[in-house]
């Protein structure tokens, strides 16, 4: 690579949702944008979190110069724990994404060695070769900037996760007017969101979901129990408004929600009265009608607040019957089947549940911009090269229309996959090497200890079980002392498949003696092989299943 080269890539973020992480390098100055973690499906089974493969930034971590944060949302800052362990650079932060961070790394002690530096719209970094500058954006969380790159080849502009809201709740109006001037003075690259490119028209305003919470506050007759995202500090503005004016006390529920209200409200980014909050143990001291519960778990997430209320195992709460619980967050693409399970228990204890979809119930609108919002980022950037991201294939092809509709040239778009480099020289962009990129797991205390071969292990393990064959034999002869052991989990009930159990025991033996009469007996790992293959052909053609079979030698 050149030294005056400029190098835009993604290390995450790219043909999915989640686990957002973009470099932008000019030369050898790296600075990164964002560092996400997504959470894993049903096939990734025991993993806790997914976080970006970092192994480009460990062979080049003497050229890091910063990690800049767009927002707070955990797809942006999830991996940053994981990414300090490896590597110490400073970050830089808007006062509200700081405050969620500094809870992360107090839980991880990474506090007191790491350096947070808060930004804001007017600030400037000299980062080696390459500046940066800001402009503030409308989302779902408060504090959302969009990043300008000034480099010696031209400016690169990452806009964050963003939308057009004109009449945001917390009045932190979009930078238009600053936006289009950095269009004005020439955009070499745009980095654009696409979460919503799919969608048509213009992103409605938080301002409405106010209007429908209020609505249902003055019609509820008891308790009221609504669930939204910990982070939407807007909307749970609305809902402190709303509890206000129908004289209710508002109780925080879930560890999540008290988290981030908490940060909210120590640095004057959300009001709420004083003798509003009450603790969980008094929510039955007071009239049904006289009380709101706050509450985390609007995706179904199995241990959140929401999930243990719709299954009345939380110790001090229970919802009963005309209660009214609000789900004022549309079901993310996936966690659909859990939500519905949680929507059918309600239903079971007899509460009045409100749920589905932003347009059929008005409880929420989406942090993202759709196609008119889109159009009028790249209206006013102008940019000479675009590159969507944040998103899946479909959506960055629609996006990538959307933008030759409005004036970026065919064949200057460019989808990319993660790792994949878009190189800029002379003014001029091409694609053609790659960066390492993927997957790294996070299981407990372990990162990056779990690939494929475990993971494999585990998914047949989850659908066929596993079969463990203790063999007890000699040290002097090599042979056997007593029959077999042979214990079967989740394959087979053995008090019902008595004969199978018998003819693996024999089977066994069987191997065995055979193997004595090669002189292989004592070679334990060609014992092991033996007894794998054989036992698996006969399990398989009895049940059409393969378990995990698990021989265990022990000499006496």
């Amino acid at each position: 690579m050149s030294e005056n080269n400029l190098s835009i890539f993604a290390l995450g973020g790219i043909n999915e949702i989640g686990k957002n992480m973009y470099v932008v390098q000019y030369g050898k100055d790296i600075v990164i944008i964002d560092c996400g973690g997504k959470f894993p499906d049903e096939s990734l089974l025991g993993i806790d979190l997914i976080i970006p493969d970092i192994s480009y930034l460990e062979e080049n971590k003497e050229h890091i110069r910063a990690l800049i944060l767009t927002h707070g949302h955990e797809d942006h800052i999830g991996g940053i724990p994981y990414l300090l362990k490896k590597l110490n650079v400073p970050i830089y932060g808007t006062r509200f994404t700081l405050g969620l961070i500094e809870l992360k790394l107090d839980e991880h002690k990474l506090l007191r060695d790491t350096q947070l530096i808060p930004i804001d719209t007017n600030s400037r970094l000299e980062l080696g070769h390459i500046s940066t500058s800001f402009f503030r954006i409308s989302h779902s969380i408060p504090d959302c900037l969009g990043v300008v790159f000034h480099t010696p080849e031209g400016n690169v502009v990452h806009t964050g996760d963003f939308k057009f809201d004109m009449t945001p709740v917390n009045h932190q109006y979009s930078d238009i007017h600053k936006m289009a001037d950095i269009g004005n003075q020439g955009v070499l690259a745009l980095i654009s969101e696409s979460t919503n490119a799919e969608r048509p028209g213009l992103t409605p305003s938080e301002m409405l979901v106010g209007g429908h919470i209020e609505e249902e506050f003055l019609k509820a007759e008891q308790k009221i129990i609504i669930s939204t995202f910990a982070s939407n500090i807007n909307r749970v503005q609305q809902i402190v408004e709303s509890a206000a004016k129908t004289n209710r006390k508002l109780c925080l529920l879930g560890r999540s929600m008290v988290n981030v209200v908490s940060v909210a409200m120590e640095r004057g980014y959300i009001d709420i009265p004083d003798d509003m909050l009450i603790e969980p143990y008094q929510v039955n001291e007071l009239p049904a009608d006289k009380v709101v519960i706050l509450c985390t778990g609007s995706q179904g997430e199995p241990l959140a607040a929401l999930s243990r209320l719709s299954s009345s195992s939380y110790r001090d709460i229970t919802i009963l019957p005309n209660d009214t619980v609000i789900l004022a967050a549309s079901p993310i693409p996936g966690n659909e089947k859990s939500v519905s399970r949680i929507v059918d228990n309600l239903f079971e204890l007899g509460a009045k549940v409100i749920y589905g979809g932003s347009s059929k119930t008005g409880m929420h609108v989406s942090g993202h911009g759709y196609q008119e919002d889109l159009k009028l980022m790249l209206t006013l950037m102008k940019p000479t090269y675009f590159i969507p991201i944040h998103g899946e294939y479909r959506m960055l092809h629609h996006h990538r229309l959307l933008a030759e509709s409005v004036g970026v040239e065919k064949g200057h778009t460019f989808i990319i996959k993660n790792g994949d480099v878009v190189d800029i020289q002379h003014g001029a962009a091409r694609q053609t090497r790659k960066v390492p990129a993927g997957d790294t797991y996070v299981d407990g205390w372990g990162v990056g200890d779990v690939g494929d071969i475990i993971l494999r292990d585990r998914r047949q393990l989850s659908e066929d079980g596993m079969v463990v064959i203790v063999l007890t034999i000699s040290k002097t002869d090599g042979k056997l002392i007593s029959e077999p052991d042979t214990i079967s989990r989740g394959f087979v009930f053995v008090k019902d498949s008595e004969e199978i159990m018998k003819e693996v025991n024999q089977l066994t033996k069987k191997a065995l003696e055979d193997l004595q009469k090669e002189k292989k007996h004592q070679q334990w790992k060609v014992v092991k092989q033996t007894i794998k293959k054989t036992v698996g052909q006969y399990v398989y053609a009895e049940t059409k299943r393969k378990p995990m079979i698990l021989p265990i030698i022990i000499e006496i």
